[in-house]
């Protein structure tokens, strides 16, 4: 049942925490080693992500934090914000071994706004891989219009829709196996593995994921008050998505091997809280 997600989800994504800590992938040791490293997700959004510096920002399904210290060292004043307290547990240790002044708060991201309160932040960020984990983009948006103060700013990179759409199994040809349109039911999986490299074997493995179409998410946050003021796809994306189809480049993003111009593997979005509009309990009112 939809209602069984948030448990399912975060006994997997517990599960993952320590495995994602340990691997090469995220680069804990470099954040404890190097005072002015950066996560590989935040080297790439620095063109489009600008100067942030004195920003009070949250960053929504953090994980781990590593993204959330990057956006720090950048100089945010960040909060990080997970469900999982195991992943939080991990993000606190590493902020504390790395001295990064980061606060990390334990919540649904549903919940964000009571557990936060509403119009405190000029930035929330939101990266990849984050929207697939919500049955309802609707509800996301008006947490993200609820968060942010009159003019604050949405920064998201995530796998495209239809990147969620194409089917991995396959790795001679894309094939569409997944829906594109958000669903009321989930798409319900059931994997051993993480999307890092690691010896470890999960097992809490099922897990409920939805889709989102761009039209669905740019229309949730037009509703929710919010003004798109930049839209970027990209043929890259920070993981190996589809085995079999994808080359790694020197910065760490996988994109198609044969005909790039195929599939749109990401993308960057933008946007404001229009001046003088209050998210309020997902109804926008204008001031």
């Amino acid at each position: 049942m939809v209602d069984d997600y948030r448990v399912l989800n975060k006994t997997n994504w517990d599960e993952r925490a320590p495995l994602h800590a340990a691997a090469r992938d995220y680069a804990v040791d470099r954040f404890l080693s190097e005072p002015d490293f950066l996560s590989e997700v935040v080297r790439f959004d620095l063109p489009l992500l600008g100067d942030i510096r004195g920003l009070r920002g949250v960053h929504l399904q953090c994980h781990i934090g590593t993204d959330t210290i990057s956006l720090s060292r950048l100089g945010a004043t960040m909060t990080g914000l997970d469900f999982s307290p195991a992943s939080l547990a991990q993000a606190r240790s590493i902020a504390e071994k790395a001295g990064a002044a980061v606060d990390f708060v334990e919540s649904d991201v549903y919940d964000a706004v009571s557990v936060l309160g509403g119009a405190r932040f000029d930035l929330v960020f939101t990266g990849i891989g984050a929207l697939c984990w919500l049955p309802s983009v609707d509800r996301w948006a008006q947490t993200v219009a609820g968060l942010l103060r009159p003019g604050g700013r949405l920064f998201l990179r995530e796998g495209h829709p239809m990147l969620w759409a194409t089917d991995e199994n396959h790795t001679d040809r894309l094939v569409i196996g997944y829906p594109y349109f958000e669903t009321p039911e989930p798409m319900v999986f059931s994997d051993g593995g993480t999307y890092v490299a690691t010896d470890g074997v999960l097992t809490q493995t099922t897990t409920h994921e939805w889709n989102h179409g761009f039209g669905q998410i740019i229309t949730a946050l037009l509703d929710a008050g919010m003004t798109i003021t930049g839209l970027v796809e990209h043929d890259t994306v920070p993981w190996e998505a589809l085995p079999g189809l994808m080359t790694c480049d020197p910065n760490g993003e996988w994109r198609l091997t044969e005909h790039r111009e195929r599939l749109p593997l990401s993308y960057t979005l933008q946007a404001r809280k229009t001046s003088g509009t209050e998210t309020v309990l997902g109804a926008t009112h204008e001031r």
